[in-house]
């Protein structure tokens, strides 16, 4: 299996290569091929990850791969990389967030499923093992009512703001919660800390603490009709691992692991955490 990478900048690729190339985790799997913001970037990541084949352009690796990995830094550029690469009928892992914009998703999305291209998309924090621990735990609990997450986020980031990081919140919030999001707002405090909240159809409440100073861990807590779980959300030993696995699996067999929904609801509630982020006012999150 062929594997080509868009996008060197993201320090993604360099781990992405070196679990395929220098640790050979996947069976029968080499990342062949990469594509740099910068010819540095692109010398710096093949280096690392033992990657022999640098491209000049992104659709150079049509015909090159069996599969390709999308993985910029600001997830507005992922897509507008990946539509070449989808009508080529290339199976495709887009890196998180999956896009920056609900509406394009939407699009790439309808077009995959009309060409029956795989594609996938998620953040590496709900493929560890300690999340998947606290996520079968919390069937314990029963019904969640509410979910409190902590960790890393710049809401000012040059790279898409709350999108960059956000996401991994975003992404396990939803994976506990279910997907019928309805109204989505930021609460800004004085300095680099804020609070988002999520609210849902069913009536459970989401409250991320998004920590812009220092170096917060990531950590959850369910508050369920039969208890509350407290868990920091830590890293394998291997942080991309799983991720790596599922989506080389899907290269394999053409069945994403994921769905249209699981997919598009992280980048509605981002976007709509976007707009409150602007506005301060509480923003109905957009059907997906």
């Amino acid at each position: 299996m062929r594997i080509g990478i868009i996008g060197a900048e993201n320090s993604h690729t360099v781990s992405i290569a070196t679990v395929v190339n220098v640790e050979k985790r996947i069976r029968g799997a080499q990342v062949t091929s990469v594509w740099g913001e910068t010819r540095a970037f692109a010398l710096k990541a093949a280096e690392a990850g033992q990657i022999p084949l640098i491209v000049r352009n992104p659709a150079d690796l049509i015909g090159q791969v069996d599969g390709a990995v999308v993985d910029h830094r600001h997830g507005k550029f992922h897509l507008p990389a990946a539509w070449p690469l989808l009508e080529a009928k290339i199976p495709l892992f887009i890196d998180k967030p999956f896009c920056y914009r609900l509406s394009e998703g939407k699009r790439f999305l309808a077009r995959a499923a009309q060409l029956k291209v795989p594609v996938c998309s998620f953040s590496t924090l709900p493929k560890q093992e300690s999340f998947r621990a606290l996520k079968k735990e919390a069937r314990q609990v029963g019904k969640i009512h509410a979910v409190i997450s902590s960790g890393p986020c710049d809401i000012k980031s040059k790279w898409g703001g709350i999108f960059f990081y956000g996401i991994h919140q975003v992404d396990m919030v939803l994976r506990l919660l279910g997907c019928k999001l309805q109204h989505a707002q930021v609460v800004k405090g004085t300095g680099k800390n804020h609070e988002a909240v999520l609210s849902f159809a069913d009536g459970a409440v989401a409250v991320m603490n998004l920590i812009g100073g220092g170096g917060a861990a990531f950590h959850l807590s369910v508050i369920g009709e039969k208890g509350r779980l407290d868990r920091a959300i830590s890293y394998d030993q291997s942080p991309y691992l799983t991720g790596v696995r599922e989506f080389t699996g899907m290269f394999r067999s053409g069945k994403s692991p994921e769905t249209a929904q699981s997919m598009l609801a992280p980048v509605a509630a981002l976007e709509a955490l976007e707009q409150s982020v602007k506005s301060g006012r509480r923003v109905k999150v957009p059907l997906h």
